[in-house]
This record gives structure tokens, sequence and C-alpha cells, in this order.
């Protein structure tokens, strides 16, 4: 079991000791983490681990289970052992890329889902371009510069962003409807971690987040993609101020 320790609101810290699981030659699994394993839209960190008689680059962070899998290149020295003290740190450029980028992604969401009543149907974010599917969902030209004119007047108001754990029960009463599908989250999860927006978003997520909206810079929708029946595509970036 390795425990998630960015979980629910350190998503800042990227050095950080822990111990040694176990070792193989191509993943390490750790007691505790703050690298973030690929989910829920996001990609994994990367960055770097070192331990007395050895270091190796990290290239991917994946679950296994309750583990999570540290994927490790360019090792040099020995494995380390199970027990050993190992230092981590992340590639915090990128950690920074992908919080703007999430939190890009909930601002959009909601927006849409207020003014069009779509649902989010899937996303992913990339650290210097994104998409999120919408459904359903048929946007025009005009809708698609008003989403991103009113995503960045929310932006603009540089509201704080709290990412905490919330009873199962509080978070299905107080999430919008279409904003989530809490039926996916087994029922055994609770309780949730949820990321919150001022009074303009609530979301349970266990992606990382900026601390407020001022980070994130701009939203600039760059494409707009159907994908089929009812659903359609905006891809964006960000521009910083």
């Amino acid at each position: 079991m390795t425990e998630l320790l960015y979980l629910p609101d350190d998503d800042y810290e990227t050095e950080f000791t822990t111990t040694v699981v176990a070792a193989h030659d191509d993943y390490i699994v750790l007691d505790g983490t703050y690298f973030y394993p690929e989910g829920g839209g996001q990609p994994a960190d990367r960055g770097r681990l070192e331990w007395p008689d050895g270091s190796a680059d990290v290239t991917d962070v994946q679950k296994d289970g309750g583990a999570v899998r540290h994927y490790i290149d360019n090792l040099d020295g020995e494995l380390p052992a199970e027990g050993d003290t190992i230092h981590g740190t992340i590639d915090e450029e990128l950690r920074a890329k992908y919080r703007r980028m999430h939190t890009a992604q909930h601002v959009i969401s909601k927006v849409v889902l207020d003014e069009y009543d779509a649902t989010t149907a899937g996303n992913q974010i990339h650290a210097d371009r994104s998409r999120i599917d919408f459904e359903p969902a048929a946007f025009s030209e005009d809708d698609v510069e008003w989403i991103e004119q009113k995503a960045n007047e929310i932006i603009g108001q540089d509201l704080a962003v709290e990412k905490q754990n919330m009873a199962r029960e509080e978070v299905e009463n107080r999430v919008a409807d279409g904003r989530t599908n809490l039926d996916l989250i087994p029922d055994t999860v609770d309780p949730l971690r949820i990321v919150k927006i001022a009074d303009i978003d609530i979301c349970p997520c266990g992606g990382t987040h900026v601390n407020r909206l001022r980070e994130i810079g701009k939203v600039n929708i760059v494409d707009r993609v159907s994908k089929g029946a009812d659903v359609e595509r905006l891809e964006f970036e960000l521009v910083e101020e």
C-alpha cells in the first residue's frame, strides 16, 4: 500500500523522503509518495529518485491496486533494498503546468454545464494543450467565444481553490447534477477528496490543482471538434499573463 502524500491539499510539495517497499528492474514501490500516478485525465509526474547507493529517473507512475509503481530509467548504481531510505524529486515545472491545466478544466467544465447543460464526458490534460469532451453539445463559434470569455472572467476573480476531504453523503448533496459521475466511484470510497472553487464549483477529484485561480493565466480555446452525435470536443491552451 502506498500512501498518496499530496492528498488532500499538498499539491505543491515536490521533494520528499520515504522508504522503499519493493524494487524491481523497471519500477520501485514506495511507502508514501508525492508523485502523481496517471489517472483522471492527468498524466503522471516525472522526476528522480535517489538513495545512498544509486539513483534513477522516474519516467512514469502508475497505480497497481493499492501500490504505486514508479517506473525508472537511467539507473545509476544498485537498486535500493526494501526498507532503504529514498529521496524523491518531482519535476516542478511540469507539475505546475498540470496544476494550472487541471484547474482550468474544472472552470471550463462548470461554465459549460451551467450554460449549456452539457456534462464532461471525458478530458485529457497535457502540459501545453488539453481537451474536454462535452455531451450533449453542439457549439457554434459564438458559443465557443462566450465559453472562453466566461471562463476567463471567473479566472480573473482570483478565487481561492480549496482541496479537502468531505463525507460522501455531503458530496452527493452538494455536487451539481451532471458535474461528475459519482456512481463510477466505488461506494467504499468515503470520504472523497473534493476540489472547491469558492461558490463557483465543487467536484470530487484526485488530481493536482492550483491554490488560487490567478495562477492559471488565461484560457485560449484553440479548436472545436465534433466527436460524433451530440459530442463536442474543446481544445484549449493557457497563456501566462
